[in-house]
């Protein structure tokens, strides 16, 4: 059986951190799409399980969280009848958490916008803390009790409620929100900083995925066929922007800030998690 070169693995891996759709990335390395795909699940996967084993003890003081949407297989309204209600045909959530001030991604997850997919999320983020933390969400409910299953009283919580104004009309309203005209920030529990109550970092991160991950585009054909492809690609994309990617207000990689890795990933380094993983 034929096996990529390593210069073939990295030329593939850099497209798709760039933003490439599989298609463009086949056309760009003459690599088949059906081997660009699996290199994508093979590598997703070592991604998740290197993260997952060493984002662990973090030292974080300010947590963000936010959830993005997607959709796989089809958009929820044109989902088939005998495929409907079951996870990973139409809509899906990528749930987020960021460090504010090493901008960490510190974890993620897939899944449906739903009260079990939240206590999930939440339980995983505080098993990756090494101290009491404040949080900042938005006014999603379910988080309410995810965190106090998670936390108990041992942390300091706000969420940010934005007001929005009417919507505008004319066909350009479709596709752009109400405007923000102003934010509640409600207490939850704790003694949180009322300077630092803010979803900003974790919602600009919302905006690097969709501009880093082709099938998180709007508007386009671009979109996840299976809701593992998905996954891995979220996987990929995080070890990108946490090991390998410098942060322009930083000048150093998120995972370098938060005392993670001592140096500067590159892309064959995260290739290189094929076959082992390499020292930090």
């Amino acid at each position: 059986m034929n096996k990529l070169s390593s210069e073939k693995r990295i030329a593939v891996v850099r497209a798709l951190a760039e933003g490439c759709s599989i298609r463009a990335t086949v056309r760009m390395t003459g690599v088949a799409k059906n081997t660009v795909t699996k290199l994508l699940v093979d590598l997703g996967r070592a991604c998740w399980q290197y993260q997952s084993r060493t984002l662990r003890n973090l030292s974080c003081k300010r947590v963000q969280c936010d959830e993005i949407w997607s959709f796989c297989y089809a958009k929820e309204k044109n989902v088939p009848a005998e495929k409907r209600g079951q996870f990973g045909y139409g809509d899906v959530w990528t749930w987020t958490a960021i460090d504010a001030e090493s901008k960490l991604a510190v974890s993620w997850m897939i899944g449906k916008r739903d009260a079990g997919t939240a206590q999930d999320f939440i339980a995983d983020v505080s098993l990756r803390l090494a101290n009491r933390i404040q949080l900042t969400t938005d006014g999603l409910k379910v988080y309410l009790e995810a965190v106090e299953a998670a936390f108990g009283g041992d942390i300091d919580y706000a969420q940010l409620v934005k007001v929005y104004g009417p919507s505008g009309d004319g066909p350009e309203a479709r596709y752009s929100p109400p405007a923000c005209v102003g934010c509640n920030a409600k207490l939850v529990s704790g003694r949180p900083d009322w300077k630092h109550v803010s979803t900003s970092f974790v919602e600009r991160q919302n905006l690097t995925m969709r501009m880093q991950m082709r099938r998180f585009t709007r508007l386009t054909n671009a979109f996840s066929k299976k809701v593992e492809n998905l996954e891995c690609a979220v996987a990929l994309h995080f070890m990108v922007y946490n090991f390998a990617r410098i942060h322009q207000t930083l000048r150093v990689s998120p995972a370098m800030k938060a005392g993670v890795t001592r140096r500067l990933w590159g892309i064959e380094d995260i290739v290189a998690l094929l076959d082992g993983s390499p020292a930090n």
